[in-house]
C-alpha cells in the first residue's frame, strides 16, 4: 500500500474514531456508575444531529446562516447539547431511575424501548424522509508531505480531543467529578458522606448525552445526509469501542474509539467497503473472547 494513501486512511480513521470515542464516553460513564448499558444512547446522538440540522435550517431560512457560518455552527451545537442534555436527564429520571433496584434485565428492556420510541418519534416528525445539512463547511484543506487533510477533518479531530481532555479534567479535578467517582465506587457510602446520588447520576447522563450531541452535529455536517435510523450503527460501534478499550474506563473509551476508527478505515483497502461493519464487530468478538475487560481493563470498584 502506498504510504501517502495509508496516511490519508489513518487520518480518515482518526476523524470517524473521534466521533466513536465521543459517543463511547457516554456508554462508559453510565456503565461506570450504574453498571448498565444505555442502549438509547445512539438515538440521543441521532436527536442531536437532527437538532443541529433544524437549527441551521432555521438560520438559513432567516438569512443568517451564510452571513455568520462559524457562529451558526456554534449555535447549532449549543442548542443540540442543551436539547440532548435535557433528553438524557429525562431518560434517566423516568425510564431508568424507577428500575434501579429491579433485576438487571429490566433497565435493559427499558433502554431498548426508549431507543425505539425516539426512533419513531423523529420518524413521525420528519415523515420518514432523509434530511440534508446545509453545505456550510468548505471542502478545503492542507497538504502535508503529499497527504491531503481537510479542514473539517482537523475540526472533528481537534474538537473530539478537546472535549475528551475537558471531560478528563472534569472527572479528576472538579467536585462533581470527584462525587461521580465516589458514586461509581459505592453508592451507599457516597450517600452517607452527603453526596446526592440521584443528582450525580443525572449529571452523568447529561454529560454523556451532551458529548453525543456534539458528535451528532459533526457527523451531520461531515456526511450531509441524516435520517431517523442513523443512531443505530454508530451507537453499536461506539459500544464496541467502549468494550474494546475497557468499558467503565474513560481513557479506554477514547483509545477504543480511535483504534476502531483506524482499523475500520484501513480495512476498506483490503475488503469491500460494505464489510467495514463486519470488521468492527469481529474486533468486538475477538476482544470478548481473548480480553473480556478490554485493552486498558474495565474499571472495577475495590471492596474494602
Amino acid at each position: 500500500m502506498d504510504l501517502s494513501l495509508l496516511a490519508e486512511q489513518i487520518v480518515n480513521g482518526l476523524s470517524i474514531g473521534g466521533v466513536y470515542a465521543l459517543i463511547a464516553l457516554g456508554y462508559t460513564l453510565v456503565y461506570g456508575i450504574l453498571t448498565m448499558i444505555n442502549f438509547a444512547h445512539g438515538e440521543i446522538f441521532m436527536v442531536g444531529s437532527f437538532m443541529g440540522y433544524w437549527t441551521l435550517a432555521f438560520l438559513e431560512q432567516k438569512g443568517l446562516l451564510w452571513d455568520w457560518p462559524q457562529l451558526s455552527v456554534i449555535v447549532a451545537m449549543s442548542l443540540s447539547v442543551i436539547t440532548c442534555g435535557i433528553l438524557g436527564s429525562a431518560l434517566e429520571r423516568f425510564a431508568y431511575r424507577p428500575l434501579r433496584t429491579a433485576p438487571r434485565l429490566a433497565p435493559l428492556i427499558s433502554a431498548i424501548g426508549a431507543s425505539i420510541f425516539l426512533q419513531n418519534l423523529i420518524m413521525v416528525m420528519v415523515k420518514g424522509r432523509m434530511r440534508v445539512y446545509p453545505d456550510i463547511i468548505p471542502l478545503t484543506g492542507i497538504e502535508v508531505g503529499g497527504i491531503f487533510v481537510s479542514h473539517f477533518q482537523i475540526l472533528i479531530i481537534g474538537v473530539s480531543l478537546l472535549l475528551m481532555v475537558a471531560l478528563w479534567i472534569f472527572i479528576r479535578r472538579t467536585k462533581v467529578g470527584i462525587a461521580m467517582r465516589a458514586v461509581a465506587e459505592d453508592k451507599m457510602a457516597a450517600s452517607l458522606m452527603g453526596i446526592d446520588v440521584n443528582r450525580i447520576i443525572q449529571v452523568t447522563f447529561l454529560v454523556g448525552s451532551s458529548l453525543a450531541a456534539v458528535a451528532g452535529v459533526m457527523v451531520g455536517m461531515y456526511y450531509s445526509q441524516i435520517n431517523h435510523m442513523m443512531g443505530f450503527i454508530p451507537g453499536i460501534k461506539a459500544f464496541t469501542a467502549a468494550v474494546v478499550g475497557g468499558i467503565g474506563n474513560i481513557p479506554g473509551a477514547m483509545l477504543g474509539g480511535f483504534l476502531l476508527g483506524i482499523l475500520e478505515s484501513l480495512s476498506v483497502n483490503i475488503l469491500p467497503a460494505q464489510y467495514k461493519d463486519v470488521v468492527a464487530f469481529s474486533i468486538l468478538v475477538a476482544v470478548l473472547v481473548f480480553r473480556p475487560r478490554g485493552i486498558l481493563g474495565e474499571v472495577v470498584g475495590e471492596r474494602v
